[in-house]
């Protein structure tokens, strides 16, 4: 029978004759046919399932957005006016585009398939009092699952037996640490999840020892369950996402009012519907952004290409602008901070100092261990060669998760020496008399309470301690076993430490002045953490622990995430809280991560990171690839983000600009003068080379102002720019207007001709104002692509009205007189553009 709506704590607290009866199963298991039918009832124990949708359909959804749309619009006009290349151009941008991200997604799918495949395999249950074997999708609720060394836990289940049983979690909680598990009834009320001792949870492992658990939660309701079924959702969109979808329905406002307005007005005044209808739809084309695309796609590329140079691999490009607006950095501890690699950094006798004989005795126990090898005895064993000459081993006694200790024994001049190295409560059980200075004396409750103080002392400081004792066996033996580690001497503790990298310490200095706060998320516990933390220099301002987090509302909680520098003892779905509530918060979040339990927050946050040594799952769900565990590498990354972002916008807040001026410039036009102020042809001539000026705007330098804190989109600030530089430029074309009209009495043709080399010089050179807060070429040069590019087309698109080409597009060859005037009024613009910019970031920035 499928259990009733209750959490997982409450089966932990309730005796086993209850649990059995609440899932109506006993200790001999269910019947064949009873699994049978939990099974048609409630479904099999397999993951969330990706939705199918056609590759086809999958492809389509991606024109949806609104700056495509305007794109496809501005094709089919440029198609309608002849401008076949034009058309052409903006067609493959756009293909090019979505075909980009199309196969993106289409890749981050895989992600759910890798966690399906962690835990494909078998599962030993009871049936009817018999042992047997399942395929793991047949475990239903209420099956009696048997746990033995190595198996996969196929289900999320309470514990009824067990025999020194210890589970290792890193899949769920990224500690790696095995975790010992009890048949026992706990209160779990002030526990997270993972801490409780008498569950265990699909899809992590048995390290040792044997139990029976009864299923509880089956499929898409366990734990690594709602992992799978937050990868299948759609990924939120990061920050630049909704950006350029914002700029995208801006730029849809603008033009369905502008391009209603200008047919309105030139069919009133000038009575042909057909001649303004086709008007209306250049100047529409000449607001869109067509070379938007092909902007962003060199952009990220370019930053693509620096980043893998650096050791970045770069999976989903939208990523990198993401970078420079990313003000949060969430990070684990292990292999980021620290060097990932433990080493021994003390060996104190009780007193609290560095002890000689400690250090012999753990590397004697260390290096004639011939078990799994571990971190510590590896620690141990390069610390640096101890001299052991004259020793010879005896006998091992092997570690067990039960004593928390092992032992060798050791002989030196005819004498066995019994070394016990482990956890520093069972050592200290088993001894009777310290060592210090060489003497032997009785450990009175006094000396027991010193010991254990400092034990707690070095353990508040983070660091990881063992304790070793010895005892000279006087009978001895061939061979030795756990009853024979009893009455020993304790000598003192050998002190470990992962340390943090050497560089750390600077970068994160470099991150904190770039405007980045570093929080650190982590399965670890908090003293250790801390510890870390203190020595790179991170400040730490509070910490919260995985059950604090649960018990909070959601609007304290994005309260305290503000303050919060650590978050210890973390479960996925605690991570992935902390990350959207950063994200609620108006933050944009990077996540560092490379074990199964990052998947999901690699996937929510705005830039998920992982490393090549990652599992696949958290390869799969990331942005970026690093090919080493390094901050370094993610500081250069910010900066390539940066370099991206300000390259973009500067494209954006130019083109809209001068865009936008143009457009208020052909209102006032339509309306006061009796012929067009430049024919729908010449507008998309004039669109296309003015976009081909600024193709090379990637490639441009960055001032060093610029990268020093986040970017982010804030479209009231683009706004305001359009606002109030549009306008300038549309006062120089309506005096433009005045004297080529009024002034010089221009012809139809002569006016159209003067228009399109002004408003050509005056959109296109004002990249260089534009493109910096400095003053440009004296203080901040633009690369020497963008002055060629920019300069070719001025000086094509003054040259055209000269030869056959112009007459075919309607231009007419200019006077002298009209040239100068409108250089000296290109020069006039740029200057007072100058002088508009210094004004406007007194008051506004981006």
């Amino acid at each position: 029978m499928q259990k009733k709506e209750v959490g997982l704590g409450y089966y932990s607290s309730i005796n086993t004759d209850k649990l059995l009866k609440e899932f109506k199963t006993s200790e001999s298991g269910l019947s064949s046919q009873e699994a049978e039918k939990r099974i048609l009832t409630y479904g099999k124990n397999i993951l969330a399932k990706q939705k199918e949708v056609h590759i086809v359909i999958q492809f389509l959804m991606h024109f949806k957005s609104p700056l495509i749309l305007v794109l496809i619009m501005a094709t089919i006009v440029s198609f309608f006016f002849g401008e076949t290349i034009n058309a052409i151009i903006i067609l493959v941008m756009i293909l090019l585009g979505v075909t980009l991200e199309f196969f993106q997604e289409y890749s981050a799918g895989k992600a759910v398939q890798k966690l399906k495949e962690y835990v494909k395999t078998k599962a030993d249950v009871l049936r009817e009092g018999k042992e047997k074997e399942i395929n793991i999708e047949d475990v239903c609720v209420g099956d009696i699952i048997l746990l033995n060394p190595g198996c996969l836990i196929p289900a999320d289940a309470r514990i009824i037996s067990s025999k020194e049983l210890f589970v290792n979690q890193s899949s769920l909680t990224g500690e790696s640490l095995p975790t010992e598990k009890f048949h026992t009834t706990v209160n779990s009320s002030k526990k997270s999840l993972f801490e409780i001792n008498n569950l265990v949870f699909l899809g992590t492992s048995v390290v040792s020892g044997s139990g029976i658990a009864v299923a509880v939660n089956t499929g898409l309701n366990t734990e690594f369950g709602k992992l799978s079924k937050q990868l299948v959702k759609e990924s939120s969109q990061t920050d630049f996402e909704k950006g350029i979808t914002s700029f995208g329905y801006l730029i849809m406002k603008a033009i369905f009012f502008l391009v209603l307005s200008i047919f309105l007005i030139n069919s009133l005044v000038k009575h042909n519907f057909l001649e303004s209808f086709m008007f209306s739809l250049a100047v529409a084309v000449g607001l869109t952004p067509e070379l938007l695309p092909v902007i962003l796609s060199i952009n990220m590329a370019k930053g693509s290409l620096n980043m893998a140079k650096k050791g970045a691999i770069v999976k989903k490009l939208s990523a990198i602008p993401s970078f420079g607006s990313m003000d949060i950095l969430c990070t684990d501890k292990t292999g980021t901070l620290t060097e990932d690699k433990i080493k021994l950094v003390e060996y104190v006798d009780i007193s609290g100092k560095n002890s000689e004989d400690v250090l012999l005795y753990t590397y004697l126990n260390s290096s004639y261990h011939t078990g799994i090898e571990n971190p510590l005895d590896s620690a141990v064993k390069y610390f640096k060669r101890v001299n052991v000459q004259g020793y010879k081993k005896i006998d091992e006694i092997p570690f067990d998760f039960l004593r928390r200790k092992m032992s060798i024994v050791v002989e030196k001049n005819k004498n066995h020496f019994l070394i016990t190295k482990g956890a520093p409560e069972e050592i200290l059980r088993s001894c009777h008399h310290y060592e210090l200075k060489d003497k032997s004396n009785k450990i009175t409750p006094k000396i027991r309470s010193k010991i254990i103080d400092l034990f707690n002392d070095l353990s508040k400081q983070g660091y990881r301690v063992l304790a070793v004792s010895v005892k000279e066996i006087k009978r001895k033996k061939r061979s030795y076993n756990k009853t024979d580690e009893s009455e020993m001497k304790f000598l003192g503790f050998a002190v470990f430490l992962d340390p943090p990298k050497s560089d750390v310490k600077e970068i994160i200095k470099e991150t904190h002045e770039m405007g980045i706060k570093v929080k650190v998320l982590t399965g670890d516990n908090e003293l250790i953490t801390k510890k870390i933390c203190d020595e790179v220099g991170l400040e730490v301002h509070g910490i919260l622990l995985g059950k604090d987090i649960d018990s909070m509302s959601d609007s304290l909680f994005r309260l305290r995430v503000e303050d919060t520098t650590i978050f210890a003892r973390c479960s996925p779905d605690q991570k992935n809280r902390i990350i959207n509530a950063l994200k609620y918060n108006g933050h944009v979040v990077g996540y560092l991560g490379d074990g199964i339990n990052d998947a999901l927050s690699l996937k929510t946050a705005d830039i998920g990171i992982s490393v090549n040594s990652a599992v696949d799952i958290a390869k799969e769900s990331a942005d970026i690839v690093l090919t080493h565990k390094s901050l370094e590498v993610l500081k250069n990354g910010v900066i390539e983000g940066r370099k991206s972002f300000s390259n973009t916008i500067k494209y954006i807040t130019m083109g809209l600009s001068s865009n936008f001026g143009n457009m208020f410039s052909i209102l006032a036009a339509v309306i006061f003068l009796p012929f067009l102020p430049m024919l729908p042809i010449q507008i998309l001539l004039n669109n296309f080379i003015y976009d081909f000026s600024q193709i090379t705007i990637p490639t441009d330098n960055v001032d060093k102002e610029s990268v020093k804190r986040p970017k982010k989109w804030d479209m009231h600030f683009i706004k305001k720019f359009m606002f109030t530089f549009g306008p300038i430029s549309s006062l120089f074309d309506m005096l433009t207007f005045y004297i080529l009209y009024v002034v010089f009495k221009a012809s139809e043709s002569v006016f159209q001709t003067g228009w399109f080399i002004e408003s050509l010089a005056t959109q296109t050179f004002v990249i260089y104002i534009i493109r910096t807060k400095k003053i440009p070429f004296l203080q901040s040069r633009p690369s020497n692509l963008l002055i060629i590019s920019t300069l070719f087309c001025v000086v094509l698109g003054w040259i055209i009205p000269y030869t056959p080409i112009g007459t075919f597009f309607g231009f007419s060859p200019l006077p002298i007189n009209i040239i100068f005037t409108i250089v000296g009024l290109v020069l006039v613009y740029l200057l007072i553009v100058e002088f508009g910019k210094r004004i406007f970031y007194k008051k506004y920035d981006f």
